[in-house]
């Protein structure tokens, strides 16, 4: 999409930039993914912009030919397992990408805790029953967006997705980008990747291939954020070289095939995105993961990837987006809270360690709580303390909270008015202490950062 842009945007001064402008703007699909409220405030911060990229693993408009071509197996329901976070600063001097891994384990407003992945599934699915497709779509967007809003701190001024179809039309145009493997690889089997090791160039379905593979990487889904990365940057390589920049017919291609490939938010202007990019050079272009702490289970057992905890996360992702010559941000009012003896607990014991529960439930008392009851949580297994809390008992939750730093909060169906479920998870140090988490003397970087001049070779 970005690719796309530019190749309409660096010729924007003359007719035939602006005619292809219009071309693009004419045809590209609009849906309402901004929502009006649980997207952060941060509108103080100029003419910057972040722009939310998704890929949807959906396959509806893929024929049975394409499928076979691109090897895409079956239609498995609406998957973003591809999400990326662009900043755009006002002066557009430089562009930062940001990978979220879908394995991710975050807060989904009105959901609670589950994989990122999951969430434009939630919103799709909260649609009401007699919803368009458009309107479902609509609907899973939002909620993917108030849960990046929420994880960054940041706001999501626009929204961009494209589909499998999309991504090959889009690859195809653009032509071949030089990729380098540091091994031979082989997924006959799943994403269809086969390639040499060393420096080669792909396009088309290969393209499809290469950035969907993660069976027989070494680290799976995070060797496929760096291809992904690769690509994106292969491609802006190509974008801001002659091969694309003073070819007219290919420009005309890519308008049209951005247009048809993409869904954007209403409010996207894609002529004032290419004019805040347009001096943009490879090298100011970074690519990293967000930054975690590592592999996890959820209390279902299935593999999930723990996060830093949220202030570090909002933290990384404010000085990500800072503009050095702006005043600093003004300090955030500090959550609703009460006082600790209106707040009921109901402690359930998911750490494993026998006795725990009734451990911190003697503490909580100490500190002034009143505990309803104690018991165990659904599984032994909880890696992560939890705070569970009713809709309209935030303030109940964030006094909780205060009591056990780092411990993540979510309003959940399943607690009762009234009463804050705490889950003890293998982290938990005791009541007035911080859960237990690696330290770090050092402010949280990206994982794997790159730039797009980046050439060394990957798996």
């Amino acid at each position: 999409m970005i690719a796309a842009v530019l190749s309409v945007v660096l010729v924007c001064s003359s007719g035939w930039g602006w005619y292809l402008g219009k071309v693009a703007e004419a045809a590209v699909n609009r849906t309402d993914a901004i929502p009006a409220d649980g997207n952060a405030d941060t509108s103080g911060s100029g003419e910057a912009m972040n722009l939310l990229l998704v890929g949807n693993d959906s396959r509806v408009s893929l024929s049975e030919e394409q499928l076979a071509e691109l090897n895409a197996g079956e239609d498995s329901g609406t998957n973003t397992d591809t999400m990326i976070l662009v900043h755009i600063p006002a002066d557009g001097s430089k562009a930062s990408f940001v990978s979220f891994p879908r394995d991710s384990y975050v807060d989904i407003p009105g959901h609670g805790q589950d994989k990122l992945n999951s969430a434009y599934a939630y919103g799709e699915r909260d649609a009401p029953a007699d919803a368009t497709d458009a309107e479902r779509q609509s609907a899973g967007a939002q909620l993917l967006v108030q849960t990046i809003s929420q994880l960054t701190g940041l706001q999501i001024d626009h929204y961009a997705e494209v589909d499998l179809l999309g991504f090959f039309q889009l690859s195809s145009i653009v032509g071949g980008v030089e990729v380098n493997l540091c091994q031979a690889v082989d997924d006959s089997y799943y994403s269809g990747a086969v390639f040499p090791a060393g420096v080669q160039t792909i396009s088309g379905a290969d393209a499809l291939k290469f950035v969907r593979q993660r069976h027989g990487l070494p680290r799976g889904d995070f060797d496929r954020i760096i291809r992904q990365q690769v690509y994106i940057a292969g491609v802006l390589r190509n974008i801001l070289s002659e091969n694309v920049l003073f070819d007219l017919g290919k420009q005309r291609e890519l308008a049209d095939a951005a247009g048809g490939a993409l869904t954007v938010d209403q409010g996207l202007n894609l002529f004032d995105l290419a004019a805040q990019m347009q001096s943009i050079t490879a090298g100011a272009i970074d690519f990293q993961t967000i930054p975690y702490v590592g592999d996890a289970e959820d209390p279902q057992g299935r593999y999930i990837l723990q996060l830093q905890d949220e202030d570090t996360l909002h933290a990384f992702f404010a000085d990500l987006s800072a503009d050095p010559q702006a005043p600093a941000p003004s300090t955030a009012e500090a959550p609703d809270t009460v006082a600790p003896a209106d707040v009921t607990v109901d402690v359930y014991n998911g750490s494993g360690t026998s006795g725990l529960a009734a451990s911190a439930a003697e503490q909580l008392t100490a500190a002034g709580f009143a505990v309803s009851s104690t018991g165990n949580a659904d599984s032994d297994a909880y890696t992560l303390t939890e705070i569970r809390y009713a809709e309209g008992d935030a303030a109940l939750a964030n006094t909780l909270a205060a009591a056990i730093p780092g411990a993540s909060t979510a309003q959940s169906d399943d607690a009762a008015p009234g009463t804050v479920q705490l889950v003890l998870g293998s982290d938990f140090a005791g009541v007035g202490q911080a859960v237990e988490a690696p330290a770090s003397t050092t402010a949280a970087s990206g994982e794997d950062p790159r730039t797009a001049d980046d050439t060394s070779c990957i798996n």
